[in-house]
């Protein structure tokens, strides 16, 4: 019978967090929360009533690089990765106490996805899509180098399912103001183009230890402007594929979402290279 950790990076949000923690009792063996940057929220206090373990780290605006130091504080293998502002659905809820008074997994499987539904601010307007939401994993079969965007790769394969994972911030998830009004996603933005100029290695690793970056992200770096158009037409047109085969509908805003956003992510690094703004090495060692 495998044993869960739940791992969660979070920015204040107490409510938020207080909500995943309810949601998500009964789910897991062992609880992990880093604070990115200093706990003025109560945190700590919050994650103790829930006999959880509160770590706070430097800021970093972001979750990714935290996820290192993270998993290695994690008691168990198989790791829930979850979000502040997530909370299982009541299938994915079933199917995790399911999942851990059962045999434990073979070997080649990784991990597993989920279906995510898109927010927008009031309610879930997708069902079925994205599904590709990576949310339990075997800490010891997954890669990973911590950058925004940048997800855990695993050495065999993800299962996909159908499981529901809330995703309920307080602000949508789709749309044009999503992408070019938000403070964060500037953030998030400058941070990838500045860490593309050095190595993945720079970064903060887990089970990391190649100097080549992934085929995705060398193509930004050796063909921004290619790269640009090609996500802004390839990338509209694979989501409105994608929402017609899922959802039987199109949502116009959450087709061009993500593909603006990585245009944007292209041009930026082209702007960054030619300044020559580059991310510092992390200075983290490889974990685990």
């Amino acid at each position: 019978m495998p044993d869960v950790s739940l791992v969660v990076c979070v920015h204040g949000e107490r409510d938020l967090l207080e909500r995943l923690l309810r949601e998500a009792e009964g789910c897991h063996d062992d609880l992990v929360v880093v604070h990115d940057g200093p706990d003025t929220a109560g945190i700590q206090s919050l994650v103790e009533q829930w006999g959880g373990r509160f770590f706070v780290r430097d800021r970093a605006f972001q979750q990714e690089p935290h996820w290192p130091f993270a998993w290695a504080q994690a008691r168990h293998d198989w790791i829930l990765r979850l979000d502040g502002d997530e909370f299982p659905g009541p299938e994915m809820k079933l199917w995790l106490k399911q999942f851990r008074a059962a045999p434990a997994p073979p070997a080649e499987v990784s991990g597993y996805m989920c279906v995510w539904p898109l927010w927008n601010g009031r309610q879930a307007v997708t069902t079925r899509w994205p599904n590709e939401r990576v949310f339990l994993f075997h800490k010891q079969r997954v890669r990973f180098f911590g950058m925004v965007e940048q997800m855990p790769l695993p050495d065999s394969a993800f299962t996909q399912l159908g499981l529901i994972l809330c995703h309920q911030p307080r602000h949508g998830t789709l749309g044009l103001r999503n992408v070019l009004c938000r403070r964060q996603a500037y953030v998030w933005r400058t941070v990838i183009a500045r860490s593309l100029q050095g190595k993945p290695t720079d970064l903060a690793c887990w089970r990391w230890t190649s100097e080549a970056w992934p085929p995705g992200w060398e193509r930004i770096r050796s063909r921004p402007f290619r790269s640009a158009a090609a996500r802004l037409l390839k990338g509209t047109l694979k989501s409105v594929r994608e929402q017609r085969e899922h959802e039987g509908r199109i949502l116009p805003g959450a087709a061009i979402n993500g593909p603006i956003h990585y245009f944007l992510i292209c041009l930026e690094y082209w702007y960054r290279r030619q300044r020559g703004d580059r991310l510092p090495a992390a200075g983290h060692r490889n974990l685990p």
